[in-house]
């Protein structure tokens, strides 16, 4: 049997780490971590407990604005999203290290913060583009077709590439993998801290519930 694989994973000086996306399976310790690009959502070296994902790392509700957008133009969140962010049990363990929006096969896609550009290229054949933020964290995205150098400054909202078109509405930056959604068409953004996942929703800024007195 086979099954779709990405690898994504990036340090903050140069590729780290492998990464997979696709059928949320275990992956060999054997594999080499040393030549793959470093970042993405799915499954990598993380820390213990819950595979090192972290939602306390993530800045909460009602508090200053973060400066992150979506980068899927138009996206409001939580319409729009074909799946969220799912935090494995153990390392290596099923899971969704990222949030999976919506988007056409060649539709824009948005640097989601401010940061420079620390990966563009393919990995397992996906296109896929890292951003590193002043704040440390490393924004993955993916099937992106990139429209932007390694080592670039980017603002949030800056197109840093489009979505790549495969077959039966899928993506892929040889035109015959599937998207990661297949058989819609989605970008998957992951969230890094150092080995930490976090929710990347988490870092939209939400409006704050005001009550009202009682009339």
């Amino acid at each position: 049997m086979l099954c779709t694989v990405a690898l994504i994973a990036l340090t903050a000086t140069g590729p780290a780490a492998a990464l997979r996306s696709g059928p949320d399976v275990a992956i060999p310790a054997s594999i080499d971590r040393t030549r793959a690009p470093a970042d993405d959502s799915r499954v990598g070296p993380v820390d213990a407990p819950r595979a090192g994902v972290s939602r306390a790392d993530a800045p909460q509700p009602g508090t200053e604005p973060t400066g992150y957008v979506p980068p899927v133009p138009g996206a409001d969140p939580p319409s729009g999203v074909e799946r969220r962010f799912d935090p494995p049990e153990h390392e290596w363990g099923a899971g969704h290290r990222g949030v999976d929006l919506t988007a056409p096969a060649g539709s824009r896609v948005l640097a989601p913060g401010a940061g420079v550009v620390t990966f563009a290229g393919q990995v397992a054949r996906r296109g896929v583009v890292v951003v590193t933020h002043p704040d440390g964290l490393r924004s993955s995205l993916e099937p992106v077709a990139a429209s932007v150098p390694v080592g670039m400054a980017v603002t949030a909202g800056t197109a840093i590439g489009v979505v790549e078109s495969g077959p039966a509405g899928g993506s892929g930056g040889d035109g015959t993998t599937p998207n990661h959604c297949a058989p819609s068409s989605c970008v998957h953004w992951g969230v890094r801290r150092g080995e930490r996942y976090i929710d990347p929703l988490s870092l939209l800024d939400r409006p704050t519930i005001v009550l009202l007195p009682d009339r």
